[in-house]
């Protein structure tokens, strides 16, 4: 009830009352403050007001409506009710006050709407809204929380809902409807009253308060728009509960008959006439012509009329409540709504002369409610019925209206003779005046019990049915509906429009077959032959001799001319009027196809439904075969639904890609994917895989797919169910029981392919499940071994089964037969599909169901089955794995989770009886939501991540270009998987450069303290150095471990995340795991390398480090001695005298001193040793060849490989593919990228400027052996391995022989003393004339001592952030996002030279191409200036500190000051202690105003270090650092450095330690310098096709014996070589060979190769878009 308040206006009707309104002055009374509506009811309303102040006689209550005024009353009370008002009428009520004197104040309003019992019934069921906004299929499948628990309506708005969910689920329970708060009230009464209380007992008895199913009924079909009243009708027919024929609406005294609601109802009979000959009819209802026997009450009757008619249709045995009657559950419940309510069921026969109640067909209608107060409904049955029952109690009243009535109905009279009103003459007058006989007249007599009434009834009815010629289609009665101003649904504009475009098409429809070839050409033979194509394309099957490539293009260009004649089609009339129709709006282009849906069904039927019939009978006897055969063909040629016109709109638009993209005709029909994706989201199907073609228009579906996402992004999460099993097993029935939707099960419409649906899920759902929506997909049935030879469809369906799982998030696998004989045969193909899933990283989840298995007992009773089942399932996951070259793979549970007891469910057989009047089993619709409960639970408990649109687009489309090759595993290519390991290289690169960077620094503070260690800064407590080295190396070890720890730890929790599709590189797992082992035994070895180093260079530094401090006191006690000499003459001497005074004394000072220096090493030697010590396992030929040159020889010239070794073994030999010019070439090159590579090494040693050091030169041997190791694939000879090394060896000798020596000249003690001669000169005259040192000696501790250990700071940290910094940009997170880059900045700048060096020297043109990218990305100075700031400003602060802590410390010496200063910068600066001695002499500063001078000194030097990295550029800077930031980003992208054996790819593998090498992108081998030996060209054939083909290939690997390519992992098993899933992956190679193809055959001294023709249509375009397909870049 509506309230509205404080209304302003009066009706004019009650404008009366203001007349009295009597204002003065003074004495004027108050009005009530408010008037409230206490409550409403049908037909009254009472009112309240406040009592206002003053005295107050009486009150005037005026109640009006529009029109006039309704009641008037007065009271002396607050309050009024107004009865027998008029329901829907909106009233209004004045209440004003009266005075004793008779004065009125002005009235106080208020107003109310009386609601009808509609709208009251409505409010109370929650459907208000609805019936205005109609219910859509969409919101009623939608997934919720009541949907999947088993919690009883607790009120009348949960009243719909529950009865929606069960209707849907085909649950013939549904209509048990009443709330748990009713019923379980009464019981629980009940059962806690332990005394006798008769009266309660009677009470609990009321059923006043529950719901009449009809009422609610009637209320859903009022609410609900024309596709939810068309299922629930035939969901209600599939229960056998009768449905609306005219429904009612008591507001509107109106009803309507509900043609359009019964329309999809299909049903199936056999007549007497048929039972002979087995035929059947199958048609749809309303098309049937067939008696219609009505069923009227007249006035009251105290038969229950509905309950007779339940008896009448059922059998003893087969009794079923079709009607709702007084004594079912609500049944006696008055009905609010739905009297008036004319309901239709049918009875048909089953062609038993036993079992048939009716030999033919009938229809049965039953008018709810008295005929005299629906006299518009009795005239409809009147005139469309064969008869009309009419059951009374006492005809008088009703005479008339039985005897007025026209039409052909006969008219039988249904009497109780027991009931008291009961007139024998009133029914003899209503009988002649109708002329009715005895045999109109039913009569039940005491002495007749209820089964011989209805047999008497039966026989009134059996009679009508055979013998009247009163036979109407309800299609018909619609006409007789509009005379009598009865509406129908059906005229709706929305659906005479739908309805006029449908059968546009569906009219010009003759011969099927034909219409296909004239309006749907672009599917037919054009389309299977395109299939054919492209499926060679990936298997190459057929390529025979031909080059490769070459074939290959032939098949594009073939591809090419098919498009084009697609083309050349003009779009057909049919497919015109069908685009235009599903491009209208709103409702208008669902009713279209479902109108197309139904007329479709309707032509096809007729010949269908026997094709099939034979079909299943055939099939029962394999040896029909070709018979068999010829069915089928003519099956998939007579079948035609709106899936043959949308995937004729697919070929539309595939063929429109191949146009121009700026061509008008593919601009037009761009629209297509968006109308598809909207019909999905209203509930429409998509077909995935064409069953004819057996192929997915992948372009089309991508499309669709891409257009759903943009409509319903962000909320695009989706979880996919899908179903598999054998041909006719109920699939589709299953999904559609489970989740409400509408797959095709009719005889005539066996699902071909795949199809999916989208189904909603409600807010309170997505927490639980995760996702947005549910997909469902349902397949077409896999076909038994012996069917699927006949036309090879065993390949399909593996190819299908693959697809579907691949998909799914959980797989139905549909078993009709618990022990079928040809259940192993179809689980071989499912388990096929799931050990490939498992291979590719997809673990979807399984459930066998198993149909048709009714007993309560069948769980326990197949338990020995279930044993059995699994034990099948291992056997055959053994082959599986054995055919897909996987046999680690032993048992199903090793593929996937499966649990015998959880996996299975048992599912009674659909049907309670026998069809075609068996409603639906209550166990079927239990067992399915028993089930359905259970797969939504497992989708909750998914531990991988939920897919978007896009995603399940890339996972469709990834796994249909895996089918099509012959091994799914071998040719699985995914972006999602690749973006997921992508994620996990980048994640883990984060990590390994995490813990270098730390290792780095913990190297560096090390080797400070190891620097340091013996000096005044030492703070160790140990004073022998190999001591110190120990524990040094323990702590490192330690520091290592618990970066392990880490990694691992980070490496776990990583798989732990739900997000990110982890789940899909889980493999990968172990292989990271042992790069974290490889990495630390890496570092291991660098640390302690590095450790050794320092410590050896301090331990041989420490007795020329006492040397120096020796010579350095005694030059300070000469000068001391000279000062005192001096001083004590007495006489002034000048600074020329002091100069030469001093020149003696040094001379004199020197020629005492021992002229001990460095002891010189013979580098070559040294060398030399270690070169025979790396080559001593090789035994004595290695030994001779070694001796064989000198050392000091070699290295001389640039290093040439002669290959005089490897030409006397291959001299025998002649080779197509590989001779000895080629192989010379291929070493030569590796010779060079490893001198390369060794340069870089000796160069970074060289700038440390140390002395020379053995571990040096074992590093260099260290990176020879491990370059070797990378190339196994290259046959190289001990000569070789020699030559190399003594070559390296020797210039690396040569090098570091000058940096030994020039450490030595630099290092000479008296060459340092001279060094400070001058210096110790003018301290000298300083003290002698005791000059102020403090500044002077400030600013010479701070330029000689502190200067150049905060420059050595900043260049020992800025390496680690120059990394850092190179490594945010995303082309250094993975190897591969390095090599897209990589291969992308070649491509735009487009020169061959660069290319030439990339395919030769790969390594050197990375490590320059690394370094002009650092130089680059700092080229400004301002780059690397923000960090040698932070390093600046860190050490200033230091400095700092460390003199403010020293002038803090106890009183000392000017030393001792220093040296405090010195030892709290002990931990982060290294200051020369060369420098520190020569200053600590002759220092006579004050040690206050030398601190105050340091630190205008610091700040001083702070600003000139500053001037001076301002002014350097990045290559000098990169010169001085100590971490070199392009060999540590050299490391990240080179990765194992493996290349390709057949093309010379670089390996894209993450980690250090992968099982498998794989790169994206392989290219023609002849850019590897591979050419055909007899005609000198380069190949053109790439790897990723002959992996798939028959061709061969030799080596030196295969000792030049000829090896398959299908079979190249048994020679090179690390190797991972993928078929290019794409085919346009390799675009870029080809185009690159084709634009340089002549200066690649003049490099290689080639001849150019034969160029495929379709090579030259590879623009740079496309050459750019095929490296992003490669390398997975969105």
């Amino acid at each position: 009830m509506e309230e509205i308040r404080e209304v302003e206006d009066l009706p004019a009707a009650c404008s009366v009352c203001e007349d009295d309104h009597q204002q003065t002055d003074t004495g004027e009374p108050v009005p009530p403050a408010s008037v409230t509506v206490s409550s409403i009811s049908s037909e009254s309303v009472s009112l309240q007001w406040d009592t206002p102040a003053g005295g107050v006689e009486s009150y005037n209550v005026t109640c009006c409506n529009e029109r006039e005024i309704i009641q008037e009353l007065r009271t002396d009370t607050n309050s009024a009710i107004f009865k027998s008002l008029r329901p829907g009428e909106c009233y209004y009520f004045y209440v004003s006050t009266q005075l004793k004197n008779g004065r009125r104040s002005r009235p106080t309003e208020t107003s109310a709407k009386i609601k009808t019992q509609l709208e009251r019934l409505l409010e109370d069921l929650g459907l208000e809204q609805h019936y205005k906004e109609k219910l859509s299929l969409t919101q009623i499948l939608k997934i919720d929380k009541k949907t999947i628990t088993d919690e009883p309506a607790k009120c009348y708005s949960d009243l719909p809902w529950y009865f929606l969910k069960k209707l849907m689920m085909l649950n013939v329970a549904a209509m048990n409807v009443q709330c748990k708060s009713t019923d379980q009230s009464n019981c629980d009464a009940a059962s806690e009253s332990k005394k006798l209380d008769l009266k309660n007992l009677f009470n609990s008895l009321n059923s006043a308060d529950m719901l009449n199913p009809l009422d609610l009924i009637t209320a859903l079909f009022l609410s609900s728009d024309g596709f939810v009243q068309q299922e629930m009708t035939l969901k209600m027919s599939m229960c056998q509960f009768s449905v609306p024929l005219l429904l009612p609406n008591c507001d509107t005294q109106q009803c309507t008959l509900m043609l359009w609601a019964m329309r999809d109802i299909v049903k199936r009979y056999r007549p007497q006439s048929l039972s002979d000959s087995k035929g059947f009819i199958e048609e749809r209802i309303v098309l049937s012509e067939l008696p219609m026997v009505s069923f009227v009450r007249l006035g009251e009757c105290t038969l229950s009329k509905s309950e007779i008619l339940n008896k009448l249709l059922s059998t003893s045995q087969q009794y079923h409540d079709t009607f709702v009657h007084h004594n079912m559950e609500g049944g006696d419940s008055p009905r609010r709504i739905s009297n008036g309510l004319t309901e239709i069921t049918w009875y048909l026969p089953g062609g038993n002369k036993n079992m048939d109640i009716f030999s033919e067909p009938v229809a049965v209608a039953n008018l709810r409610g008295d005929i005299a107060s629906f006299e518009t409904q009795y005239s409809f049955l009147c005139h469309t019925s064969a008869a009309v029952f009419v059951f009374f109690d006492n005809l008088d009243s009703g005479c008339n209206l039985l005897t007025n009535q026209t039409g052909k109905a006969q008219i039988f009279l249904v009497g109780n003779q027991q009931d008291k009103s009961f007139s024998l003459d009133d029914i003899e007058n209503v009988a002649t005046q109708l002329d009715l006989t005895n045999n109109n007249i039913i009569i039940k007599t005491k002495q007749k019990n209820y089964a011989d009434f209805v047999k008497s009834l039966r026989k009134a009815v059996s009679d009508v049915v055979e013998n009247s010629q009163v036979k109407m289609r309800i299609e018909q009665m619609a006409d007789i509906a509009l005379e009598l101003g009865v509406l129908v649904d059906e005229d709706a504009s929305e659906c005479k429009t739908g309805k006029k475009n449908a059968d546009a098409i569906t009219e010009e429809i003759q011969d099927i077959l034909k219409y296909k070839e004239e309006q749907l050409p672009l599917q037919g033979e054009i389309w299977k032959e395109l299939t054919r194509i492209e499926k060679e394309e990936f298997r190459l099957q057929n390529v025979g001799s031909k080059n490769i490539e070459e074939y290959k293009s032939d098949l594009q260009m073939k591809k090419r001319e098919l498009h084009q004649k697609q083309n050349s089609y003009d779009m057909s009339t049919a497919m015109t009027h069908f685009i235009n129709a599903i491009s209208s709006p709103g409702t208008e282009r669902l009713y279209f196809l479902k109108w197309m849906r139904m007329n479709l069904d309707n032509v096809s039927r007729e010949k269908l439904s026997g094709l099939r019939e034979r079909y299943k009978e055939k099939c029962k006897n394999s040896e029909n075969k070709e018979e068999i055969m010829k069915i089928d063909k003519q099956l998939s040629n007579s079948s035609l639904g709106t899936e043959h016109f949308f995937r004729e709109m697919s070929q539309i638009y595939e063929a429109s890609l191949s146009l121009p993209e700026k061509n008008p005709t593919r601009r037009q029909l761009q629209h297509l994917p968006k109308l598809c994706a909207e019909l999905l989201l209203d509930g429409f199907p998509l077909e995935l895989v064409d069953g004819d073609a057996s192929n997915i228009p992948l372009r089309w579906v991508s499309a669709v797919l891409s257009q759903l996402n943009v409509l319903v992004s962000p909320k695009n999460k989706i979880r996919v169910v899908t179903v598999l099993g054998v041909q006719s097993t109920g699939k589709s029935t299953l999904l559609n029981t489970m989740f409400g939707v509408q797959f095709a099960v009719s005889s005539g419409r066996c699902t071909r392919g795949a199809f999916m649906l989208l189904i909603r899920i409600n807010e309170d759902a997505k927490k639980l499940l995760k996702c947005d929506f549910m997909v469902i997909i349902d397949t077409e049935g896999l076909k038994s071994p012996e069917l699927a030879q006949l036309d090879n469809s065993y390949e399909h369906d593996n190819e299908l089964a693959t697809l579907v799982v691949g998909l799914s998030d959980v797989t139905i696998i549909n078993i009709a037969m618990e022990n079928s004989s040809e259940m192993k045969d179809i689980l071989q193909i499912v388990v096929h599909a799931f050990l490939r899933m498992k291979e590719v990283g997809k673990k979807p989840k399984c459930q066998f169901v198993h149909q048709n298995v009714s007993d309560v007992s069948a769980h326990d009773k197949n338990l020995r089955d279930r044993k059995l089942l699994l034990q099948q399932l291992n056997e055959m996951t053994q082959a599986a794995a054995k055919m897909e070259r996987k046999e680690e793979n032993k048992s199903f549970t090793d593929v996937m989770e499966y649990c015998p007891d959880t996996g299975n469910w048992y599912i009674p057989g659909l049907w309670n009886g026998n069809p075609p009047m068996a409603p639906v089993n209550a166990g079927y619709s239990e067992a399915v939501y028993e089930l359905k409960k259970n797969i939504i639970k497992l989708l909750g408990d998914c531990q991988s991540s939920t897919n978007n649109i896009d995603e399940f687009e890339e996972w469709v489309k990834s796994l249909w270009n895996a089918v099509k090759h012959e091994n799914f595993i071998f040719s699985f290519r995914n972006s999602l998987v690749a973006d997921a390991y992508m994620k996990l290289c980048t994640e883990y690169n984060k990590w390994e450069w995490e813990c270098k960077k730390e290792m780095y620094t913990w190297v560096t503070n090390t080797e400070m303290r190891i620097s340091n260690f013996g000096t005044v800064v030492d703070n160790s407590q140990v004073s022998n150095m190999r001591d110190f080295l120990t524990s040094l190396k323990t702590e490192a070890s330690a520091e290592l471990s618990t970066w392990e720890k880490k990694l691992r730890n980070n490496l776990s929790e990583y798989f732990k995340q739900t997000e990110g599709h982890v789940y899909l590189v889980e493999g990968y797992k172990e292989e990271f795991s042992n790069s974290i082992k490889s990495l630390r035994r890496e570092m291991e070895r660098s640390v302690v390398y590095q450790l050794t180093v320092a410590a050896d260079i301090k331990t041989g530094m420490t007795e020329l480090d006492r040397i120096k401090k020796n010579h350095t006191k005694e030059i300070e006690k000469a000068v001391h001695a000279l000062i005192d000499e001096c001083r004590k003459k007495k006489v002034q001497i000048t600074d020329t005298e002091l100069d030469n005074r001093f020149d003696e004394m040094w001379k004199e000072t020197l020629e005492k001193l021992s002229s001990t220096k460095l002891k010189a090493t013979d580098v070559f030697t040294r060398v030399d040793h270690c070169l025979r010590s790396n080559m001593s396992h090789r035994g004595g030929h290695a030994s001779e060849l070694l001796s064989q040159k000198n050392l000091r020889e070699c290295g001389l010239e640039p290093f040439k490989y002669t290959a005089e070794g490897f030409f006397n073994q291959l001299k025998q030999t002649v080779s197509k593919l590989f001779n000895l010019k080629d192989h010379i070439k291929v070493v030569q090159n590796m010779a060079d990228n490893i001198i390369d590579t060794c340069t870089l090494s000796v160069d970074e040693k060289m700038n440390r400027k140390t002395k020379y050091h053995d571990t040096y030169i074992q590093e260099i041997l260290h990176i020879i052996d491990e370059s070797l190791k990378n190339k196994p694939d290259v046959k190289i000879d001990m000569e070789f391995e020699v030559s190399l090394k003594q070559h390296i060896c020797g210039s690396t000798a040569r090098n570091f022989q000058k940096m030994h020596d020039d450490f030595i000249q630099v290092n000479d003690p008296y060459r340092c003393l001279m060094k400070n001669k001058a210096k110790y000169c003018a301290d000298f005259k300083d003290v002698f004339h005791e000059r102020d040192q403090c500044q002077k000696k400030a600013q010479e501790f701070t330029d000689q001592c502190l200067k150049p250990a905060v420059e050595v700071f900043v260049n020992r940290s800025l390496g680690p952030n120059i990394i850092d910094e190179m490594l945010k940009q995303e082309q250094f997170s993975t190897r591969m996002s390095f090599q897209y880059s990589l291969l992308l900045d070649l491509l735009s700048k487009n020169k061959f030279k660069d290319y030439l060096r990339y395919n030769r020297s790969y390594e050197s043109f990375i490590k320059k191409r690394i370094l002009e990218q650092i130089e680059e990305c700092f080229s400004s100075c301002s780059a690397t200036l923000e960090f040698e700031e932070r390093h600046l400003q860190s050490s200033i602060s230091s400095i700092n500190d460390a003199i403010k802590k020293a002038k803090a410390g106890k009183s000392g010496d000017m030393k001792t000051f220093v040296e405090r200063i010195c030892k709290e910068l002990g931990d982060k600066l290294v200051i020369s202690q060369d420098a520190l001695g020569a200053f600590m002499i002759l220092n006579n500063a004050n040690q206050e105003q030398f601190a105050d001078w340091l630190i205008v000194s610091v700040k001083d030097m702070a600003e000139a270090l500053r001037e001076k990295f301002e002014k350097s550029n990045i290559k000098t800077k990169l010169q001085h650092l100590h971490v070199q930031p392009q060999n540590e980003l050299f490391i990240t992208v080179i990765g194992c450095g493996k290349q390709c054996p057949f093309c010379g790819a670089p390996c894209d593998a993450g980690g250090r330690d992968h099982t498998k090498h794989f790169t994206s992108l392989h290219r023609p081998q002849g850019l590897e310098i591979h050419k055909w030996d007899q005609s000198k060209k380069l190949i053109t054939d790439i790897c990723s096709s002959l992996v798939k083909s028959d061709t061969y290939f030799r080596c030196s690997a295969t000792n030049n014996e000829w090896h398959p390519y299908k079979h190249y992992h048994e020679i090179f098993p690390g190797w991972d070589i993928r078929p290019d899933v794409s085919l346009q992956a390799s675009d870029y190679w080809k185009y690159v060979m084709t634009k340089y193809n002549k200066e690649f055959a003049e490099a290689y001294d080639a001849n150019p190769a034969d160029i495929p023709s379709t090579w030259y249509n590879i623009t740079p375009e496309k050459a750019k878009q095929s490296l992003k397909e490669s390398f997975s870049i969105k």
